[in-house]
């Protein structure tokens, strides 16, 4: 079953039921209070039927069935007994004499007055007393307000009731259809959207803030990731084929041109020079990936250790200075805290060097070994280590992809490399709990700056 229908059913059945259960409680209240109200009629007959009946007093007694002729109304079926109790008649006796019901005379001689029902015959009554005498007054009469007024009461209820029904039926289908018809519009454009046309996405044509623009937001903002992932993965294939390819490609045809003819030693040994210096540079590649995916597996076990900020610098700039002698990287200490222990950090030594060794190797690599200054700073929160050069700088297009494996800014083809430094270099930030933000102008520079959180002693 839809969700949809379920919805309507389960409004509409709860408002039936609160309806049918409003309904009844007023049927059953009028007609308590029709009862109670209908004894207390028959009790004031009761008592006026006792004074004129058994008062001594003639003229008031005629002033009585005046007033009583002249102000109450006779009642359906009304019937006034007043029966002398003899010591010689039984209660039974009365009762079939009279036709009254047994149990209401019983409680009558027994209580001094009762109250009684027999069909739609309601009877009162009261035991008095006239010289020595003991009388019953007993008043009965039909409840016309029950026969008819209560039963045109629930006709009308039952009417209402069942019209109240039908709108709610139709109310519920409707305000199940007007909450759905928003959702089933995003199904339906949703399930419109494939790779081919990942670029739609779905319109938002409600003004104010609610559940269903922000469900609209949420499916394109997910789109958004999913594009982006999907046109990750297509630069993440070209660019490995290209990149694996290019080194095979030189193996194999270096191969092939060595075995087309007989050759003197030194031409088989400088071709084997040659495929093994492909052959290494298709090991670092796959070397560089497989370290890629390890750091990017947040479950990997890693070692931690207190270090300082400084030292990984100056560590990393030795490893630099050894690799590119010519290369100008200048370390600003004007920045470093007073504080000492806001240099320590948690970290691992090892992936750290890696880390600031691709960002510094791809500042004097594109800077054409230009000066790059390092600055290091920290608040009370963050480590935070600054690397500017003044190189060629990223095009504005290409800053969205850096990130990608073996992505290479469209302005670096004079340049070595194969797009993983920095990916790698992100990765392991990230196993630091730190962050990474790149800004740069093309053919001005590029500033990276790395936060690390500070260790918490």
């Amino acid at each position: 079953m839809k969700t949809q229908t379920k919805l309507a059913i389960i409004l509409g059945l709860i408002s039936i039921v609160l309806v049918i259960l409003f309904g009844a409680t007023i049927y059953y209240s009028l007609n308590k209070f029709s009862y109670l109200d209908f004894y207390k009629r028959l009790q004031a007959r009761v008592s006026i039927a006792a004074q004129y009946n058994l008062s001594v007093d003639d003229l008031n007694n005629t002033h009585l069935i005046a007033l009583r002729t002249k102000h109450l109304e006779k009642l359906e079926k009304e019937q006034e007994y007043i029966i002398e109790l003899l010591p010689q008649t039984t209660l039974n006796n009365i009762a079939d004499t009279y036709k009254l019901p047994l149990d209401f005379i019983e409680a009558l001689t027994k209580n001094g007055n009762a109250e009684s029902k027999k069909g739609n015959i309601l009877y009162a009554g009261a035991k008095h007393q006239k010289l020595n005498k003991q009388y019953l007054v007993i008043v009965s009469a039909e409840n016309y307000y029950v026969s008819h007024h209560l039963s045109f009461v629930r006709n009308i209820l039952i009417a209402g009731i069942s019209m109240v029904i039908l709108i709610v039926a139709a109310f519920s289908v409707y305000f199940s259809k007007s909450i759905f018809y928003p959702i089933k519009n995003i199904t339906d454009k949703v399930k419109q959207i494939s790779t081919e046309n990942i670029h739609l996405r779905l319109e938002s044509n409600y003004a104010t803030s609610n559940e269903i623009s922000e469900l609209t937001n949420t499916f394109n903002g997910l789109l958004d990731r999913v594009e982006t992932a999907f046109e990750t993965q297509k630069n993440f294939i070209s660019n490995a084929s290209h990149e694996l390819g290019t080194p095979l490609t030189a193996i194999i045809g270096e191969a092939d041109v060595t075995l087309l003819k007989e050759r003197n030693p030194g031409e088989y040994i400088k071709a084997i020079q040659n495929i093994l210096q492909q052959a290494e540079r298709l090991n670092e590649i796959t070397q560089s990936l497989l370290f890629l995916a390890q750091t990017g597996y947040k479950g990997q076990a890693i070692t931690f250790e207190r270090i300082r900020m400084d030292e990984i610098i100056w560590e990393t700039k030795a490893i630099i200075d050894r690799l590119n002698p010519n290369n100008k990287i200048m370390v600003d200490l004007s920045l470093l805290p007073e504080d000492p222990t806001k240099l320590k950090l948690a970290g691992n030594k090892q992936l750290l060097n890696l880390a600031f060794a691709n960002i510094l190797n791809n500042a004097c690599k594109y800077s054409n070994n230009k000066p790059v200054t390092v600055q290091i700073a920290s608040s009370n929160t963050y480590v935070i280590v600054s690397i500017q050069d003044n190189g060629i700088g990223i095009p504005k297009t290409d800053i969205p992809f850096i990130y990608d494996p073996f992505f290479r800014a469209s302005n670096t083809t004079l340049f070595e490399g194969y797009g993983i430094g920095l990916p790698l270099t992100r990765n392991i930030i990230h196993l630091h709990k730190g962050q990474v933000l790149v800004s740069s102008v093309q053919n001005e520079g590029t500033t990276v700056q790395i936060k690390i959180p500070v260790m918490v002693v």
